[in-house]
């Protein structure tokens, strides 16, 4: 089996709107135009980008990490998604999943998505 990729993931929101960042084998991918919301909803389209991600690179191994501990904690069914980000959750769990599919809590100073998406805000 490959070895296991990491994808780091984290959703922000700013006076210009929502934005995510990825960051897979040394390469970041960030998104800055997803409109109003919170800064929940922006860590849930960042999940939903992480796994979209994984899937796009045809992981079969995938371990999606962030910072986002509630969001986390409601994508594995540990707590109940609030209702405004429910269509979002409702998406992230139809999604087709890699067989070796793992997401996990880090330290925000961990996620090196966090850390890009900090530096451009500079």
């Amino acid at each position: 089996m490959a070895a296991r990729m990491k994808i780091f993931f984290d959703g922000g929101y700013s006076p210009a709107g929502m934005e995510y960042a990825l960051v897979a084998g040394g390469r970041t991918y960030m998104r800055r135009d997803l409109g109003a919301g919170t800064s929940m909803e922006a860590e849930w389209h960042a999940l939903i980008a992480a796994l979209s991600l994984a899937l796009d690179l045809g992981l079969p191994d995938a371990l999606l990490l962030g910072d986002a501990a509630a969001v986390i904690a409601q994508a594995h069914g540990a707590i109940r998604c609030p209702p405004a980000c429910r269509t979002l959750s409702d998406h992230f769990h139809a999604m087709p999943r890699p067989p070796h599919l793992r997401i996990r809590y880090i330290k925000r100073t961990q996620n090196l998505a966090g850390i890009a998406l900090e530096a451009v805000r500079r």
